[in-house]
């Protein structure tokens, strides 16, 4: 009974959190206009400018490609600066950079050129705004609510992986591509509107040497805590792993679903919706999973069942009569089980994390993330050009598979409570370790 009263207390806490609330209305627009980015500007490149392949994909490394270039130097402005008004001018950058295209298109000066340039302006402004975005978090929750805020958070961002790019097809085949790159303009303004009603004041921080002080050795200070903690590091080094293989995988995975299964366009989204149904079930499960066996064993636990999910596509190859409905079990448990294990992840690295390195930790772990991605792609390609798509699809399945070993090795399952403050979290990993 008095396990159920506290699960009640936290789930109502943050209900009546108007700044987490209002934290969470932000995130939640801007990820729909950012799955309507993801759709209309590749169509507009295809469509309207008629790019080359080479250019579709500079287009689409682009992006990605900002997060592993400012990724560290992102860490050091989000703990040296006041997170929320970074936020802020990020969402307002974001709602000027995207706004570009619908204008010139009036114009008459829409250019692949130009697709370009905000492409990449937009994917640095969001290198900003997701470190903020992570170190703020712990800001405006109590530690013990971490699972609970970020299962709300990546609920929005299942959803919207769910609905958005539907939405996009259709407001594009009523609108245009310029046109829908008008609206997801206006979901970064509203954006930035919600986060300005956030009234939690930020804790001080130390700037006294901070413009003094070399942005290499803050950096370093950043890379320290997150390679030399025993645990951060295996969360870092599991992720970065799962991302490698799971990029090599996915580098090949749509040629397997259209020549070998004969899938169409609309198959291949139905596909990849059963991924996205299975990620909001992941989202709603997450902290709740972390509360019944502990958080430790859960992040250990959906980091394995993701890789043994990702096993039946392999089994998939070698039975093509059952294919169709081996890669939508996949897709729905690998899913669910990886989205488990990121909140869960995530929460007990903002739980380990002292507020003044939140952003430097945050932001080198998505340059390490970003990096592995395209190496990942790189290889996954290689291998199927080299070999088969076959031999891309087995050798990433294994990569995602061996992901847990690095959890597995450490004192992570022993933890069972996200302690309520960093020095705590620190001093029960200290006696975990022992």
């Amino acid at each position: 009974m008095f396990t159920n009263i506290v699960r009640n207390r936290r789930c109502s806490a943050l209900w009546r959190n108007h700044d987490f609330l209002n934290l969470w209305s932000a995130e939640t627009i801007a990820q729909f206009g950012s799955q309507l980015s993801l759709v209309a500007v590749p169509l507009i490149a295809a469509l309207t400018l008629n790019a080359s392949p080479f250019e579709m994909g500079i287009l689409a490394a682009s992006g990605s490609a900002a997060g592993l270039v400012l990724g560290f130097i992102a860490g050091v402005w989000v703990d040296r600066l006041p997170r929320k008004p970074l936020m802020i001018a990020m969402d307002v950058g974001r709602a000027l950079t995207f706004a570009a295209i619908p204008v010139a298109a009036l114009m008459d000066l829409l250019s692949y050129q130009l697709l370009l340039v905000v492409a990449i302006l937009g994917g640095c402004q969001t290198v900003f705004f997701n470190a903020a975005w992570s170190a703020i978090i712990p800001d405006l929750v109590e530690r013990t609510h971490l699972g609970d805020a970020n299962g709300k958070l990546f609920a929005s961002l299942s959803l919207a992986q769910v609905i958005g790019p539907a939405l996009a097809g259709s407001l594009i085949g009523w609108l245009s591509g310029p046109m829908v790159m008008g609206i997801t303009s206006g979901t970064f303004a509203w954006s930035g509107w919600f986060l300005t009603r956030i009234r939690r004041p930020e804790p001080p921080r130390n700037r006294s040497t901070a413009g003094l002080r070399p942005v290499l050795q803050e950096i370093r200070e950043g890379l320290d805590e997150l390679l030399g903690s025993k645990f951060v590091r295996p969360l870092t080094t599991s992720a970065a792993v799962l991302n490698f293989g799971g990029f090599i995988f996915l580098a090949v995975y749509v040629l397997y679903l259209t020549d070998d299964l004969g899938l169409t366009t609309s198959g291949v989204g139905l596909i990849f919706a059963a991924g996205g149904i299975g990620s909001l079930a992941g989202s709603m499960i997450a902290a709740t999973l972390a509360r019944t066996f502990g958080v430790g064993p859960t992040v250990l636990w959906s980091a394995t069942i993701f890789g043994v999910g990702n096993l039946l596509v392999p089994l998939a190859i070698l039975v093509p009569q059952y294919a169709l409905s081996l890669i939508v079990a996949s897709e729905t448990i690998a899913w669910m089980s990886l989205i488990v294990f990121n909140i869960n992840r995530f929460s007990l690295r903002q739980a380990l994390t002292p507020d003044h390195l939140q952003g430097r930790v945050a932001s080198s772990t998505m340059a390490i993330i970003s990096g592995v991605q395209m190496l990942g792609s790189l290889m996954g390609g290689i291998i199927g050009q080299i070999f088969s798509v076959h031999t891309a699809l087995i050798v990433g399945t294994i990569g995602m598979l061996v992901a847990a070993r690095w959890i597995w090795d450490s004192p992570i399952p022993a933890m069972r409570e996200m302690p309520e403050h960093a020095e705590e979290a620190l001093v029960e990993a200290r006696t975990v370790a022992a």
